[in-house]
């Protein structure tokens, strides 16, 4: 049985709610606009709705929805910890991961991050190595030779081998996707695109909100 008779069922549902209601909150369904994660992750951020962004700088998805994101985020309740993780489901991503973790050891991500994607995005650079990345990272104040070192360190190595093992456990298979909690992953196909994947996630804090103020 597909999704297609419920989803076009709490549609017609959702207009008389709206006809009657003048407007009502979306709701959303397990299992079809979001997912769950079994067994849940334990989170990072204690006290917190804890949101992770699963992304890759070589997917035109994760750029389409890179402003939207930001423009989320600048937005996002005090009570929510978002996290960046850098997806490696590829062996072909494994540069941009460590790209991403250089650039935070080297204290330079929040200028390299949104640059790093339009360089691959927009000016077409081919940046799918240490080497190439290492000269793109030059017009940061990094010489080739610290990036390199940063790139190749344990540091990142480690940091790397942590976001392998959580994606594999959030048992991603896309990008961009979004996780709440360590139990919930939303992505573009189960949300229905990159707008409705926010609107879900706003339920879903909600929801996650609701269940912290009751501990």
């Amino acid at each position: 049985m597909t999704n297609i008779p419920r989803r076009r069922a709490r549609w017609l549902a959702a207009l008389v709610l709206v006809a009657f209601s003048g407007g009502a909150a979306a709701d959303y369904d397990e299992g079809i606009e979001y997912l769950p994660i079994k067994p849940p992750v334990p989170t990072s951020t204690p006290g917190k709705v804890e949101v992770v962004e699963l992304f890759w700088y070589g997917c035109p998805h994760c750029f389409n929805f890179e402003p939207k994101w930001r423009k989320w985020i600048a937005a996002k309740p005090d009570h929510v910890e978002v996290i960046h993780v850098p997806a490696v489901l590829r062996p072909s991503w494994l540069p941009h991961a460590k790209a991403y973790y250089a650039a935070r050891l080297l204290g330079v991500l929040d200028r390299s991050h949104q640059a790093l994607f339009d360089a691959i995005h927009v000016e077409r650079r081919r940046l799918d190595d240490g080497r190439a990345l290492a000269r793109f990272f030059t017009r940061f104040g990094v010489s080739e030779k610290e990036f390199l070192e940063a790139y190749d360190s344990f540091e990142v190595d480690l940091q790397v081998r942590k976001a392998m093992d959580l994606v594999r456990r959030y048992r991603a298979d896309g990008v961009p996707a979004l996780v709440v909690n360590g139990k919930w992953r939303i992505s573009g196909g189960s949300a229905g695109g990159h707008e409705e994947m926010l609107k879900v996630l706003d339920f879903l804090v909600k929801k996650e909100a609701a269940a912290l103020e009751r501990r």
